[in-house]
């Protein structure tokens, strides 16, 4: 029971670390971006290949959440920005055909084999928690990893002048554009930071998970059910929710049978919203 709490502490951290740049962007921008599990992806793929022509898992680190920083600018800047006035559907549409594209893209430059991504010697072992209770290292260090960036990211929306600027935009564009707030700027670097929370979160993933074509698709479906659950545009709700439906999935697939264990965080979704619409914690009202 201590393992496998650990094991959904731990897939809620990494949850988190999507959702929380997912619903940034779509409770602060309105914007729904079908392609942040691309840029889960990339961060995987990008820290896969640095590691095996260098060698170094410490120089993939950097390399995987700059890249994916990179990409996440330039699609804002180069494509998402002509549809923040347009409607959802158009939005989906747009960004559900660069998940088709990154996907194909990825097949042809890295080949259709899954890429392997093994640990440094310094985290491939195990930690005894508790007296005849070994749990990996590494694991331990994704667990401190997302609590960490989840405590900062808080203080800089919720304690700081740039958080006041991001929040300020989202409320009212124009009179905070008046103000002195370069509005396009700032969503910009709110779209950096969400792309490379999720190259950090692909990058963690490598070790764990296959490092293969697709693989955002999925953690992008439960990202999006922690939005939901946590209040879109909510930090707090996203974190919250984040560490909710790691334990509750965790367990579902340990404790009951495999059809119903792949549903439970569906229903418990559904049993959320009947109380609370907007989520856990919404942000507007």
């Amino acid at each position: 029971m201590i393992e496998q709490t650990l094991n959904g502490v731990q897939l809620g951290v990494m949850l988190f670390l999507m959702a929380s740049g997912l619903t940034l962007v779509f409770g602060i921008m309105n914007f729904i971006n079908l392609a942040h599990g691309s840029l889960y992806m990339a961060g995987a793929f990008t820290a896969a290949w640095i590691q095996n022509i260098s060698g170094s898992f410490l120089l993939a680190i950097p390399a995987a959440i700059l890249l994916t920083a990179a990409l996440g600018v330039v699609f804002e800047v180069g494509l998402f920005r002509r549809f923040y006035a347009r409607n959802h559907l158009d939005q989906v549409l747009v960004t559900f055909g660069i998940v088709l594209v990154a996907n194909e893209a990825t097949r042809m430059i890295f080949g259709p084999v899954p890429l392997r991504m093994p640990l440094p010697p310094l985290l491939a072992g195990s930690v005894e928690i508790l007296p005849g209770l070994p749990y990996p290292t590494f694991r331990l260090v994704v667990l401190g990893v997302g609590l960490a960036v989840a405590g900062l990211l808080w203080v800089i929306v919720m304690r700081t002048r740039i958080g006041m600027w991001v929040r300020a935009g989202s409320s009212n564009r124009p009179i905070a554009a008046a103000m002195g707030v370069d509005v396009d700027r700032v969503f910009a670097a709110l779209f950096a930071v969400g792309a490379a929370l999720a190259g950090l979160a692909g990058l963690m993933a490598g070790p764990i998970l296959a490092v293969q074509v697709g693989m955002g698709e999925p953690i992008l479906i439960l990202a999006l059910v922690v939005t939901v659950i946590g209040g879109i545009g909510s930090i707090k709700g996203a974190f919250v929710a984040a560490l909710m439906v790691g334990l509750v999935d965790t367990f579902g697939r340990v404790l009951l049978p495999p059809a119903l264990g792949s549903m439970v965080i569906f229903l418990l979704m559904a049993l959320i919203l009947a109380f609370r619409p907007k989520g856990l914690f919404p942000v507007h009202g």
